[in-house]
Formats: structure tokens, C-alpha cells, sequence
């Protein structure tokens, strides 16, 4: 059958007409996707919005212990708790201020382990060499294994007295004077920040990995043919082929670092030590421990806001050099 248009209309050979949609069927087609996503859309109100709303009224609350039994007849107390969270100057403020620097300071140094370590470990995967396929199982094993039984697992290392960590570095190889204790004292960043490295470079190793996949092997036989070496071919091809997934890659760990209290919890339980006080242990200890869900809901809604933050500023500051052109 052959169309042809004649004064605006469409028509078949022989004259006639062209069928033409109903507008019924055309309504239905614009609304299916709606409907599809309407489940969807009901599990994360109930899930995630609903929570938060709740989160923010008790924030605006006098919610203490006392007033816990029936947390809807809890006396108002309007911006009180935000006030005394931000007083930098009163012992509250200064011990979340603190928590809030070494969850940065965490957060960074994990982040960039993280992703320079996957990245390597990705690019050297790239060529095919004898046992690639179970060095790749090998990688993500970290990945694969239960947060608390990795986390309980490296308790027992990180033991003082017959810990493996211990027995490597003070008995094996000499490095240290006496055993450390690494779940007190400064020595808990240093073990925080080993665990979250541990179980999150495999992530990143298989985002990059994927990423990968989607760059031409002409680019490198061309770059070879031109004399460029391997690390000017990973300067040149690789990182900037990879920019849109390490976008996505390090927002990510970011964001999933910065809230990790899995970790922190089962490393050292409901009191962290000050150097390992991560934000979200934090705000677990002022509402669970202290009993002031008010004040523990304040800081939970400043974190929220925080990392909003920081993700639109990040986005605007990736996406800026790389909007396509409108058509003029």
C-alpha cells in the first residue's frame, strides 16, 4: 500500500483516504505510561516521602522520653532543635560539628580510594590474560558479601590480642613496636576507613568495568599507531570515554559513604569513638541513646538538606561543559 499526500491529505493509492487514529486509542497511548508508573510511584510515597514528612514534623516537636508514649500530643517547639544543632558554641553543636568534619574527611578519602583503585583494577582487566575470569569473581567478593558479616569479620581481625591484623604487621613483618588497638582511640579511622575501602572499590571496579565496554579498541590500535603510550592513552581515551559514568560513579559513593552507618555501627557498636564519630552514628546516639528524637530528627532533616545540596551543586558543575547546542 502506497501513501501519497495531495492538499494537506493523506491518501492511498486508488484515491481513498488514509485511515487515520481514533482519538480514543491516541489518549490511551499517552496515558499508558502513567499507569505503568503508578505503582511505582505508590511504593516510594509509602516508602521514602511518608517517612520524611513524619521525620520533619518531629523535628519541629519537643520529642523526648517523656513524650514518646503518644509523639502526636507532644508539645511544639517550632525551630529550637535546628537552633541548638547549628550553636556551634554549645557542647551539642560543637560535637555535631565535629562528627560532621570527620564524616567529610571519611567520606573524601574513601570516595577517592574507592574509585581510583576500581578504575585501576578495571583498566587492568580490560586485556584477556589466562585466569581473568576468576580474578574478576575474586574482586567482587567484598562486593557480594553481607555488610555485617564482612564488618564482624573485620572485627575479629582488628582484634588486639590475636587479631590477624596484628600478627601481620607487628609479628610477621615488624612494623610496629606492640600490637595497636585499632577499635579505640585515633586507630578507629584508620579501621573505618580500611573496611569501607574494602567493600566498596569492588562497586566502582564494576561500574568502570561496564563503562569500558563502550569504548571503540580502534581508538587505542590508532593511538598505538601514533606513538602514544599506555599512560597517554588512559589520559587521553579512557578518562575522558569514562567522564559520564564516573559522574554517576562517584555521586554514588558519595552519597552512600557519607550515609553509611552499618559499618561504623557494627565496628564499634553504639558508641563510636570520636575519631570514627560519623555523622549518622551520631544522630543514631541522639535519638536511640539520649532519648531526644526531637533534636536526632533536626540533624537528620540538616543532613538531608546538606546532601541536596551538594548533589544539585555537583550536577550543575558536571553537566555544565557537556548540554548539547540547540539547533538554531
Amino acid at each position: 500500500m502506497t501513501i501519497t499526500v495531495e492538499a494537506g491529505k493523506p491518501q492511498v493509492a486508488g484515491g481513498e483516504p488514509a485511515p487515520r487514529s481514533r482519538p480514543g486509542r491516541r489518549s490511551h497511548r499517552v496515558g499508558l505510561p502513567y499507569l505503568l508508573l503508578l505503582p511505582a510511584l505508590i511504593l516510594e510515597l509509602l516508602v521514602h516521602l511518608v517517612p520524611m514528612v513524619i521525620g520533619v514534623l518531629m523535628s519541629l516537636k519537643a520529642l523526648t522520653q517523656f513524650s514518646i508514649r503518644d509523639w502526636g500530643a507532644a508539645p511544639w517547639s517550632g525551630l529550637d532543635n535546628y537552633r541548638v544543632s547549628v550553636h556551634f558554641d554549645a557542647p551539642v553543636g560543637q560535637a555535631l560539628l565535629r562528627s560532621f568534619l570527620v564524616t567529610v574527611g571519611f567520606t573524601l578519602l574513601s570516595v577517592g580510594r574507592c574509585w581510583l583503585i576500581g578504575t585501576a583494577a578495571a583498566i587492568f582487566m580490560q586485556d584477556a590474560f589466562r585466569g581473568r575470569g576468576l580474578l574478576r569473581a575474586l574482586f567482587l567478593v567484598p562486593y557480594a558479601l553481607p555488610v555485617y558479616a564482612a564488618a564482624i569479620t573485620w572485627v575479629f581481625m582488628f582484634q588486639h590480642d590475636n587479631g590477624l591484623v596484628n600478627h601481620v604487621l607487628h609479628d610477621q613483618l615488624h612494623l610496629t613496636d606492640k600490637p595497636s588497638f585499632w577499635l579505640i582511640g585515633d586507630n578507629s579511622f584508620y579501621a573505618l576507613l580500611t573496611v569501607s575501602v574494602w567493600k566498596g572499590w569492588p562497586f566502582a571496579f564494576l561500574i568502570v568495568m561496564a563503562g569500558l565496554q563502550n569504548i571503540p579498541r580502534e581508538l587505542y590500535e590508532a593511538a598505538a599507531l601514533d606513538g602514544a603510550g599506555v599512560w597517554q592513552q588512559i589520559r587521553r581515551i579512557t578518562l575522558p570515554s569514562l567522564a559520564p559514568v564516573n559522574q554517576v560513579l562517584v555521586l554514588v559513593l558519595f552519597l552512600w559513604t557519607f550515609n553509611d552507618f552499618n559499618t561504623p555501627f557494627v565496628l564499634f557498636g553504639r558508641a563510636a569513638p570520636e575519631a570514627a564519630d560519623l555523622i549518622s552514628v551520631h544522630i543514631y546516639q541522639a535519638s536511640f541513646v539520649t532519648w531526644n528524637f526531637g533534636a536526632g530528627s533536626a540533624m537528620s532533616v540538616l543532613l538531608l538538606l546538606f546532601l541536596l545540596a551538594v548533589t544539585g551543586v555537583y550536577l550543575a558543575l558536571t553537566t555544565r561543559g557537556r548540554r548539547p547546542s540547540r539547533a538554531r
